[in-house]
């Protein structure tokens, strides 16, 4: 299981991911370009404590990211509120990464088209989304909780 960011553009958001997944133990990979400037001292300091736990792995570019995850049995889970795949309708897999939209514009339609799956989080009727970092945490709970890895008795 792992956690993408594509061109993430808000830093305090970055670094709320970056502690996520430090404390659920899964890798993060950071697709740029950034929409600010992407300064790993000052990131991780923005993820307090939990910045150097974090196992970052910075991509160039979607091209870039896309290429190398072809390359390996991840599938790519959207996280989207284009869907009508609930998260907890969805069957998560050991080798899913899930992608998080940038929280001013999401992903384009030539990244959602790339998704191997597509989820959504139910929420109040009216409202548009979830920060994108809390959105990340609760899907990624559920999918550690469905492969027995998140059961609140044990640490990861």
């Amino acid at each position: 299981m792992r956690l993408a960011l594509y061109q993430p553009d808000i830093p305090q958001n970055m670094g709320a991911v970056m502690r996520i997944a430090a404390c659920f133990r899964v890798p993060l990979d950071v697709i740029e370009p950034c929409g600010f400037p992407f300064d790993e001292k000052r990131l991780r300091r923005t993820a307090m404590d939990y910045g150097d736990l974090c196992d970052i792995t910075r991509h160039a570019s979607w091209a870039a990211y896309l290429a190398g995850l072809r390359q390996t049995p991840n599938r790519l889970v959207l996280l989207t509120t284009a869907t009508n795949q609930n998260h907890t309708e969805f069957a998560f897999a050991p080798t899913d990464t899930l992608l998080l939209g940038r929280e001013s514009h999401g992903v384009p339609p030539e990244v959602h088209a790339a998704a191997d799956a597509c989820v959504r989080i139910p929420i109040a009727r009216g409202l548009r989304s979830l920060n994108v970092s809390v959105a990340g945490a609760i899907v990624l709970a559920e999918a550690l909780r469905q492969l027995g890895e998140f059961n609140g008795k044990t640490e990861l």
